[in-house]
């Protein structure tokens, strides 16, 4: 592997994609922590230090931000709008059914449809950025942080105005970033930023469990935590690459005086064919009740049972509803992302078949069933990597952001697995050996 890196740099084309890449992520970790104007930097910096990391209901988003959003920098929002936009566009493609045209057709109809996710972006950053900085005002951002009201000091609207400018701007730039890496340097721009971000916050939340600890110093939770973060990553990655192959066998054609087909391939299904989508979902879903109770006034029942329940992350009741939350998003992501009736039907066109099954609606039932079956494992699967963060708030007294948590795990990894892949792909063009042998 380090040989194939070796080689990468000696090519002078991919020297330069990869040196640009560093380039822009360099760029976007300096604006990670550039504050935004209109807010006091010392006594943000008081109140982290204070929380000791415990970063609450905003823990998502400052984690796919790099740490950023409770510093309240230019690039706060990090990159969560895009990813929010794109999940959204995604889910509506099946809905409108001018959007699954423009799906259909092409390369044009993706840059029409990359083209709304854009304006969302730009929409979503702009609500986002208003509820952060009406947040920040009201002191709500850091619970508990005697000078937590005194983060924004000029209330005014025009203070207001500028900083959700400031933090929208921000995002079009991360977003511009992103598509820059897609486009010159190694590919899948977004993916990159999102896997810095991630692990940006590694070292940090290692070492407040270093501190934390009892053992040796903290050393013995230290090098626990390690060990179960390299046997969780050889469980994602084994688990990333399992699928199911559905062969596929094409009959022969015969158009003039060419004979088309009489081939063989096969389908991959993979054992987790929705990603990381579902634990998002399930996160965001339930950050909505905490989020109410806490804006809400008064100390009625039902706001010191949310508060209760669905605050901390330890409880039982926030376990079995995130576990099954996460299930259940599995199975819905898949039944809207992956068409058993259009494939089946675009394998009919074509003269494919699977060996044994009619070509038409059987092969359709076909797909359909064995996507049920390989998706409860993955499901179950995505549930309890999930509910890892929630083993080390009682083992280790860890906050809910455990570094080697269930987002964040899925995406480091399957970013990392997607970029080797991509950079093995431009190495075997050049006839070289690249990491996968």
């Amino acid at each position: 592997m380090l040989t194939a890196f070796a080689r990468a740099f000696k090519t002078p084309d991919l020297r330069k994609k990869l040196l640009f890449t560093l380039g822009i992520i360099v760029v976007y970790r300096v604006g990670t922590h550039i504050p935004i104007p209109g807010v006091d930097y010392r006594n943000v910096q008081t109140c982290i230090d204070a929380a000791q990391a415990n970063q609450g209901l905003f823990g998502l988003v400052n984690m796919f931000s790099g740490g950023a959003l409770l510093q309240i920098t230019i690039f706060a929002l990090g990159i969560m709008p895009y990813i929010t936009a794109s999940i959204i566009l995604q889910l509506l493609t099946v809905v409108i059914p001018r959007l699954e045209a423009l799906k259909k057709e092409g390369q044009a109809g993706t840059a029409k449809i990359t083209q709304y996710t854009r304006y969302l972006t730009i929409a979503l950053a702009i609500l986002q950025g208003t509820g952060l900085v009406a947040t920040a005002r009201s002191g709500a951002l850091f619970q508990g942080c005697p000078v937590a009201s005194q983060i924004v000091p000029d209330q005014s609207i025009f203070v207001t105005i500028t900083m959700v400018i400031t933090m929208t701007a921000g995002t079009a730039a991360v977003m511009w970033l992103g598509e820059l890496i897609t486009d010159r340097g190694i590919g899948n721009g977004m993916s990159i930023l999102m896997f810095i971000s991630i692990a940006a916050t590694f070292p940090s939340a290692l070492w407040a469990i270093k501190e934390q600890g009892s053992l040796a110093d903290g050393w013995i939770e230290f090098g626990t935590v390690i060990l179960v973060g390299l046997v969780m990553v050889g469980l994602v990655v084994f688990v990333e690459q399992a699928q199911r192959r559905i062969p596929v066998q094409y009959a022969k054609r015969m158009i003039g005086r060419r004979s088309y087909g009489g081939t063989s391939t096969y389908i991959p299904l993979k054992v987790n064919q929705a990603g990381v989508i579902p634990v998002i979902f399930a996160s965001s879903l339930l950050y909505i009740p905490a989020l109410i109770a806490q804006f809400a006034g008064g100390n009625s029942g039902w706001k010191t049972w949310i508060e209760q329940h669905f605050v901390k992350g330890d409880h039982p009741y926030y376990i079995a509803s995130y576990f099954l939350l996460i299930v259940f998003f599995a199975f819905f992501y898949v039944a809207i992302s992956f068409n058993p009736e259009e494939v089946a039907d675009n394998m009919k066109k074509y003269g494919g078949f699977i060996p044994g099954i009619r070509a038409g609606r059987p092969t359709a039932e076909y797909l359909s069933y064995v996507l049920n079956r390989i998706t409860w494992p993955g499901s179950l699967y995505l549930g309890l990597i999930a509910l890892v963060p929630t083993m080390a708030l009682v083992g280790f007294g860890a906050n809910q952001n455990f570094p080697f948590g269930g987002t964040s795990i899925l995406i480091i990894v399957g970013v990392g697995l997607e970029t080797v892949k991509q950079i093995e792909s431009q190495l075997q063009q050049r006839n070289y050996e690249g990491f996968l042998r």
